[in-house]
Formats: C-alpha cells, structure tokens, sequence
C-alpha cells in the first residue's frame, strides 16, 4: 500500500472524512485545508519524506497527548507557512 493510500485508510478507520477541513487565519485572511489536500500535499515530496510524513501521523496517533486534528492542524500551518514565505517580497 502506497504512503498516500495508508493515511487515507488512517483517517478512514478512525472515522475522519478526508474532505474534512481545518480553517487557518493568515492575516484576517481565512484558508481552509482538508485533511486529504494537506496529505496530497506531502505526498508530492520524495518517497522519503512521505514515510516521514506516514510514520508523524502513526506516532500522532498512538500518544495521547497529540491527536489527528492537532497533527493537521501542525502540518497545514508548516504548508501555509512555506507557501506565504515564497510569496513574500523583499
């Protein structure tokens, strides 16, 4: 099973919708991610850096202290934040 596929099926057996959205403010300016746009996100990297990704949201999973949305959540803001850091002119 491909890295893409085993977060779906993650977010499936925990009973997530993967169109799910988690909404950002940016500067009073508001962005919703889904879950599954943040995973295909990740899922453009090297082949490396998706199990990085898979292994963060198994470990997210398995401790108490961090759940799915907070892995997201953490994650989008990380996507957000490269993005506007590209865009910024100097």
């Amino acid at each position: 099973m491909d890295a893409k596929k085993e977060c779906l099926e993650i977010l499936k057996e925990k009973g997530i919708n993967p169109v799910s959205s988690i909404d950002f403010d940016v500067n009073g300016e508001l962005h919703s991610l889904s879950f599954e746009w943040i995973i295909d996100a990740y899922m453009q990297a090297s082949p490396e850096s998706q199990l990085v990704f898979l292994t963060a949201l198994k470990k997210a999973i398995a401790t108490n202290n961090m759940g799915i949305e907070k892995f997201f959540e953490g994650m989008g803001k990380l996507l957000l934040m490269t993005h506007l850091s590209k865009n910024i002119e100097v």
